[in-house]
């Protein structure tokens, strides 16, 4: 069993995107329930929210959805969660979240997953919570963004030790292995102390 007891995955509320999606998203779900990790999710019941949410609760996994009251009242709220919880924003929803995982993966998605990754992973960088993140890059979705990162360290805009902040892989089994070994650096450890350099 996973040292994890919950996992948010951030992911695509859209419909139109291509059964190769929708079946890791699936495979993603029952790799989770197998090891007894529950789902923390945007609550909602389209795109690859429902798939997940779908494909934990029918292995009887755990399901948790956060979802804001505007989103709530277009009837987008996925009905089979284990426990749903209705909030005012967005921003209460995102910190809900983080407070009921342990881990955080993004799988494909557009604006909203873009920012959630990497609110949470800022958020790791600077030890406001030490929880590992990880990226489910099916088919190379996010071989771009992966390649983007690493422009970014090497122009000198993240620090190298920090680049690993985000665990991938496109096997969902083996992303979950990569994330119980994933360590978040200490913010000491690369962050200059003003103090020192005075002394």
């Amino acid at each position: 069993m996973s040292k994890f007891s919950r996992i948010a995955v951030y992911c695509a509320s859209s419909d139109e995107i291509a059964p190769k999606y929708r079946n890791a998203a699936v495979a993603m779900g029952h790799a989770m329930a197998d090891q007894g990790i529950g789902l923390v999710f945007g609550g909602g019941s389209v795109g690859l929210m429902g798939t997940i949410a779908d494909a934990i609760l029918e292995r009887g996994g755990e399901v948790i959805g956060v979802i804001p009251e505007k989103l709530q009242d277009r009837e987008l709220g996925h009905t089979g969660c284990t426990a749903l919880h209705v909030v005012d924003t967005m921003h209460t929803r995102k910190q809900m979240m983080m407070d009921l995982a342990d881990a955080f993966i993004a799988m494909p998605g557009g604006y909203g997953t873009m920012e959630e990754l990497f609110e949470v992973v800022t958020w790791a960088q600077l030890n406001y919570h030490r929880k590992p993140v990880g990226v489910l890059n099916v088919d190379g979705f996010y071989d771009a963004l992966i390649a983007f990162v690493q422009h970014a360290v090497n122009e000198g805009f993240v620090r190298e030790e920090l680049r690993h902040l985000i665990t991938v892989d496109q096997d969902p089994a083996r992303l979950l292995e990569k994330l119980e070994a994933a360590h978040v650096p200490d913010l000491d450890s690369w962050l200059p102390n003003p103090a020192k350099r005075e002394a």
